[in-house]
């Protein structure tokens, strides 16, 4: 980031409403950061990881639909959905493997082509790849901020279809929480499952599973989770009420966007960070 980086940005459906202060908070930190984002005019839900199960094939024209805008821009697409990253980039598999003439008849229809000529990331893997920029812009050291990182399933698995990190062994989010100077505690529930996707098909499981992550965190001293995912962040906040009660738990704890954490190493407000719409109080993170 060391020059300006420019992408097609892909919000994703979750970033437009219901965890929109990961949205601010991105759009907040990238102008510091050297990014300029443009978000992709007419992209569509990528489908969840969900849309696939009822109908493949119309979900990989849609996504296919998606890359084709991005690549109209001639730049790389990034998102900050774990769900929207794998979604696209398994979609962006599909069809660079032999499905690619198939699907680009139906996008005919509409005057488009996949091309395959564009790359998908996230703001956790531009963050880990640029770590020095990132050092140089802190200007707030989160010394005093004890952080449970949470990677949550997508970020890192499937590992055939990512082939990014290893999915059991990943090193990229703590580099990046580590440049900005937070201590990072132990934290055995990291690469777990936060029961998003099994939230009403498996309300117990999940309720069980959300409340072992909050209270893992607790019990290592973290003042905070992090997640790189506004899905897991969802579950684990916005739920987590709900969820503590259910299991007979009095713990509650903050659960905040990597973009949130990384605008508070920048030195940007609760208000700029959109720290005030999180559901758990975090605007008492940081003095």
């Amino acid at each position: 980031m060391s020059n300006t980086k420019e992408f097609a940005f892909f919000p994703g459906c979750v970033l437009s409403q219901a965890a929109k202060e990961s949205k601010m908070s991105l759009e907040a930190i990238a102008p510091i950061l050297g990014i300029t984002l443009h978000e992709i005019k007419g992209w569509s839900c990528c489908g969840a990881s969900q849309a696939q199960c009822v109908d493949p094939m119309a979900s990989l024209v849609a996504n296919a639909r998606n890359i084709a805008l991005g690549e109209s821009m001639n730049m790389p697409i990034l998102t900050t959905c774990s769900t929207c990253m794998l979604t696209l980039t398994k979609a962006k598999n599909t069809l660079d493997k032999g499905a690619k003439e198939h699907i680009n008849k139906f996008l005919a229809e509409g005057n488009m082509q996949y091309q395959g000529s564009t790359e998908i990331t996230s703001l956790l893997w531009v963050l880990y790849q640029n770590l020095d920029t990132l050092k140089s812009k802190v200007t707030k050291p989160l010394s005093d901020l004890k952080v449970a990182l949470f990677y949550g399933c997508h970020s890192l698995r499937p590992e055939k279809e990512l082939v990014k990190e290893s999915s059991t062994n990943p090193k990229s989010f703590e580099a990046v929480v580590e440049a900005l100077g937070a201590t990072i505690v132990p934290f055995e529930k990291r690469l777990d499952c936060c029961g998003f996707h099994a939230s009403y098909p498996a309300v117990k499981s999940v309720q069980k599973m959300s409340s072992q992550i909050v209270g893992s965190a607790d019990s290592n001293g973290a003042d905070v989770v992090v997640t790189p995912c506004p899905l897991c962040q969802m579950q684990l906040d916005i739920y987590q009420e709900r969820y503590q009660d259910a299991q007979g738990s009095k713990i509650r704890k903050p659960i905040i966007h990597l973009s949130q954490l990384v605008g508070l190493a920048l030195g940007l407000s609760n208000k700029e960070l959109g720290l005030d719409l999180n559901i758990q109080d975090a605007t008492k993170l940081v003095s």
